[in-house]
Order: structure tokens, then sequence, then C-alpha cells
């Protein structure tokens, strides 16, 4: 395990030199998730699989970037690794943070097979979440990575950052988000996942949500790339994390691709998100 988080300190370091590059020009191009490809997308992804593939323990990779799954050939290893290259990328021209994310899986690529996960933040300062048995924040500065200690979600916070459209809102959610907002949370969204659950986790709790919609019933957010590897981060910083009702780390695969509803949060949080979907789906059986 070690040896794949040191791996994915050196890609920071690497893909924190690429983005620094002045280009941010689009490829005619389109990724699995129908997301337009720019060239640094492309670059990181590359990057990020020929240093994994090159770890003796690991048995193949996938990102969010390809079709299917790569793996080795006439290999004996168990590790699987499904990793965002650069989530949050639409947000390079405007300069604003992104970041990757990944999951470290045991033999298959399921949610019960998660065995560590982490992000890299690209923002003022190049950053590191690492999570196994606790969750680690580390800093590069002046050539070298720095331990900052561990993070730990209260069980109750004061950050707001509401994912979707909110025109394709259902009414419920929306009364939902409005509630957070009369209790006086802060409204912190940036458009990137990487970011905005960062913030949260830095300033010890809050909600980050991105629910089903009317144009996306089954979530945005990828399963195996973005939502398993969060959950596996929020959960050991001591938050839960659902699809509205159910644990997160509960649900099934049925492709690389899969997509679903989710919510990330202090555990006071998502109790409400909880009793909120709870009424909604016994309303709907009624």
């Amino acid at each position: 395990m070690s040896l794949v988080f040191e791996t994915f300190k050196t890609c920071a370091i690497e893909i924190d030199t690429l983005l620094k590059n002045p280009s941010t020009d689009y490829l005619a191009s389109q990724n699995s998730s129908g997301d337009m490809q720019l060239k640094i997308d492309v670059q990181a992804d590359k990057l990020i699989e020929q240093k994994l593939l090159a770890i003796e323990s690991i048995k193949g990779v996938c990102s969010e970037e390809k079709q299917e799954a790569v793996y080795k050939a006439d290999s004996n290893a168990r590790l699987l690794v499904a990793y965002d290259p650069l989530d949050g990328s639409s947000l390079v021209d405007s300069n604003l943070s992104i970041g990757t994310i990944f999951g470290i899986y045991d033999e298959v690529l399921e949610s019960r097979a998660l065995v560590a996960s982490g992000y890299i933040v690209y923002g003022p300062r190049l950053e590191i979440v690492l999570a196994h048995k606790q969750v680690e924040h580390w800093r590069y500065c002046a050539g070298a990575w720095h331990a900052l200690g561990t993070l730990q979600l209260k069980s109750k916070g004061k950050i707001n950052a509401p994912g979707g459209t909110q025109q394709h809102w259902t009414p419920r959610h929306k009364a939902l988000i409005d509630s957070f907002f009369a209790q006086g949370y802060r409204l912190r969204y940036s458009g990137g996942m990487v970011p905005d659950l960062h913030q949260i986790l830095i300033k010890g709790g809050g909600l980050f949500s991105y629910p089903a919609t009317q144009d996306a019933p089954e979530g945005k957010l990828r399963k195996l790339f973005e939502v398993f590897p969060f959950a596996f981060v929020y959960e050991c910083a001591g938050g839960e994390a659902i699809d509205g009702t159910k644990r997160l780390l509960e649900l099934d695969v049925k492709h690389i691709h899969d997509s679903t509803p989710c919510f990330f949060g202090s555990s006071e949080e998502i109790a409400r998100v909880r009793d909120t979907y709870n009424a909604l789906e016994n309303h709907t059986r009624i």
C-alpha cells in the first residue's frame, strides 16, 4: 500500500508541473462519461496508468477517461486502482483548484473490496490526502512532502456544498438544502468535487450533496473513481457517506462507469439527509 501512496505523491508533482503549462486546449474527443477532454486530461491519465502498472502488486487499473479497465497479462497481483486523473478539469481555464481521486481495491472492483483511497489537490498549494486506517494530510513544499497530521470530522459543521442544477432538483431536496441555509450554513461550492469535499474536511464538518435529478436520475458522479474513494475517506475521518438512504460503500457496481446520487458529511448533517430521504421513500410506497 505504501508504494502505491508514494507513487501518487510522485504523480502529483508531475501533474502539478503539467498544469503550469499555459495551454488549456480541448481535444476533439470525449471521455467515457461524455465530457470533452482537455489535453491535460489525457496526459495525466497516461502518466498515472504507466506508473501504477509498473508496480508489481498492481493487477490492473481503470480510469474515468477510459471505457474499460486495463489489466496486466499473466499477473498474480491482487490490487486494482480506479482513478479520476483530473476531476474538475473544466475549471483549469478559470484557474480554480482541481484534483485527482483514486481508490485501491483488493482483487475486484466492488465497494466492499476498497482497502484504501485518497485524493490530490492542485491549488495554491499542492496537497495529498491518504486514507487507510486513518486520514493523513500532506503538503508539498521546498521539494519535499511534509506531514500535516490527520483529519477528523466533527459531528456537525457549517458548510453546505450542494451540487446539481437547481432547476432539476426535486422539491423535497430543495427544501432540505434550504433548511441548512436557514440554520446559518455557508454556501461553499466551486463545481469541483475535490476542493469542495476537501474544504469540508479541513474545516471539520458540513455537507456535500449531489442528488438524483431530473436530468441525471442515477446521479452524475461515478462510483469507482469518485464516490467510493471519497466515501472511504469520510468514513475514516469519522463522517458518513450515503446515497440518500443507504451507505455508499454497500452499493453494487454493474459497470465501471456506474454513477449514483451521493451525500458526504458530518454525522448530524447526514442524519438529516437520511431522515428526509427515508420519509420520501416511505411516502412513495404509500
